[in-house]
């Protein structure tokens, strides 16, 4: 196999977080005294970390001040810290893949852009955290994806050349940041895409889930 290591997204590739992130986004607007956000609308809006989550919540015509904003982080971390992975859900294959990319000897780090408060909890509760070797937060570093610095980071800790990693995500921010960071990205097409699903011709490879990306890994010859 050509790659050394993999770098895999969170929410929307690994782990279906939706409820847990609706029902924190609709105790938050309660307790604002704001109306409620539809599943549908909190699908669009996660990809860009918990900031930008409650900020599209928030906005309704015009984007709330800064002030409106902190407060309102700070209610939906409380809120988010009682229901961080109570329905969260592990998509199918994700376990056997993880399985297969652990017995093949590569290493194996997360880089999400959720706040490591909500990231490593997580990751115990729902019994992957033993898989890998490094994880990259949304606070871990001072960009998040799209930004390449968060797959850098992890690729700097594994010891491996961007060129030699692989990332596998669910939208155009992993694309994005895998690519501005030298490294293929494979994606998967279900998961949180902010409305714009993910395109054959955008990555370096589409798979319908994690076994399905460590056969194409091993079929990947591009030098």
């Amino acid at each position: 196999m050509r790659f050394q290591s993999v770098t895999f997204d969170l929410d929307g590739t690994l782990l279906d977080t939706i409820v847990d992130l609706a029902e924190a986004c609709r105790r938050m607007l309660e307790e604002l005294g704001e109306p409620p956000r539809s599943l549908a609308e909190i699908h669009r809006f996660v990809g860009k970390g918990m900031a930008v989550l409650v900020e599209r919540c928030l906005t309704r015509g015009s984007a709330p001040s800064a002030e409106r904003l902190h407060h309102a982080i700070e209610v939906f971390k409380r809120h988010y810290a009682e229901v961080n992975g109570h329905y969260t859900q592990i998509y199918p294959g994700v376990v056997e893949g993880l399985q297969a990319w652990k017995a093949s000897g590569l290493k194996l780090g997360v880089v999400t852009n959720k706040p490591g408060m909500f990231t490593e909890a997580l990751l115990e509760r729902m019994g992957l955290a033993d898989y890998f070797d490094v994880v990259v937060s949304g606070d871990t570093t001072a960009h998040k994806k799209p930004h390449p610095e968060p797959i850098l980071h992890a690729c700097r800790i594994f010891g491996v050349s961007p060129g030699r990693n692989l990332h596998v995500g669910d939208s155009r921010n992993d694309i994005h940041a895998a690519h501005a960071a030298g490294c293929p990205c494979y994606c998967v097409p279900y998961g949180y895409n902010e409305g714009e699903p993910v395109d054959s011709a955008d990555c370096d490879a589409l798979v319908s889930d994690l076994p399905a990306a460590y056969r194409q890994a091993l079929n990947d010859k591009t030098s």
